[in-house]
């Protein structure tokens, strides 16, 4: 916990085509070295060859659903109580949500085989398909965080 209070929120800007802070977001998490067009670029082409798997539905709206399959609605946080750490189970927020989605989405992507895809755009391709049929690494980590949760039900009373 930081000393120096809240940390402000930092304003992202919409992406160039799609203008949208979704597709801004799994950019900005994709970059690595601070290679924005390279993640620019893959992530375009993924959104490309989706627009090919789902001729009739707009990309975005299939990107969306998929999302909504990965973020988690509750989640396990740590309390300390006289000396026991409890796993409490607490809902998530909407922009946590979000990030934990988009965070889990990239690195299952990036877990994944390089002898069946070619490029990382497919990598993602891939798991936004699983995801909308509710399979893939990216659904399997909610699942199990939301398993955690359901475990530890019984400490839901000690929420504050």
């Amino acid at each position: 916990m930081s000393r120096k209070g809240t940390s402000k929120i930092r304003k992202v800007e919409p992406d160039a085509i799609y203008n949208s802070l979704l597709v801004s977001k799994i950019i900005n998490a994709t970059m690595k070295d601070g290679k924005r067009n390279a993640a620019e670029k893959q992530i375009y082409l993924a959104l490309e060859l989706i627009k090919k798997d789902f001729p009739n539905e707009p990309e975005l709206e299939v990107l969306e659903r998929a999302m909504e399959n990965i973020k988690p609605k509750i989640e396990v946080r740590p309390r300390r109580i006289g000396g026991a750490v409890y796993q409490i189970p607490t809902p998530v927020r909407g922009s946590r949500q979000n990030s934990l989605a988009i965070r889990w989405l990239i690195n299952s992507c990036r877990a994944r085989s390089n002898k069946q895809y070619h490029s990382f755009a497919q990598k993602v391709v891939a798991e936004l398909n699983d995801a909308l049929s509710n399979s893939g690494s990216a659904v399997a980590k909610r699942m199990e965080v939301e398993r955690m949760a359901e475990a530890n039900r019984a400490f839901a009373h000690l929420r504050w």
